[in-house]
């Protein structure tokens, strides 16, 4: 009996450990991405942001149903979006598209992720009731990363007011409905 009631202890701590599992799975494949871009191997990158999108889509599915939703959960995902979906993407498109204009394309990237921080941290310290405020970060990294086509076809300026537009839209007072 004893056993039993210590094997279903176990398997109860491992649900409640899945989504944080999964969830450092998509820093993981931030981190990778961010890797190759260094690398020179942009385009390799953006199969791993996807994945990482992929990823953070299951994290809090996966808590809700093994009703594993934690503080620790909140947080740790939303750090791992800042890199995945505020870095990555930034860096991505600033190394693919912004290298020419230097400091602009610098100021653009580092407000892109600043916008991004201050997104999520606002997430965080508020009360979810069914809408975000402002466009969530993983939105706008999957559009930045989504950009990365339209290099061929449009210049630095293109991107410099994608990023800003971006920004400026996950740090608004926009209501959008959970899908």
């Amino acid at each position: 009996m004893f056993l039993l009631e210590r094997l279903d202890n176990t398997k109860s701590k491992v649900k409640a450990q899945l989504a944080n599992t999964i969830t450092l799975v998509n820093l993981s494949f931030g981190v990778l991405a961010i890797l190759l871009i260094l690398k020179d191997l942009a385009h390799m990158s953006l199969v791993f942001i996807f994945l990482a999108a992929l990823f953070d889509r299951f994290d809090g599915m996966v808590a809700r149903h093994y009703d594993a939703e934690s503080l620790f959960g909140k947080e740790l995902d939303s750090l791992c979006d800042l890199v995945s979906f505020g870095v990555a993407p930034a860096l991505l498109i600033y190394q693919t598209a912004l290298e020419t204009t230097p400091w602009l394309g610098i100021i653009v990237t580092v407000m892109y992720i600043l916008a991004g921080a201050v997104r999520l941290a606002r997430y965080n310290a508020t009360e979810f009731d069914g809408a975000f405020c402002g466009v969530p970060i993983t939105a706008a990294g999957v559009l930045m990363t989504l950009s990365y086509f339209l290099i061929p076809y449009t210049g630095p300026l293109f991107f410099i007011v994608l990023m800003i537009i971006l920004s400026i839209l996950m740090v608004s007072n926009i209501r959008i409905t959970k899908v």
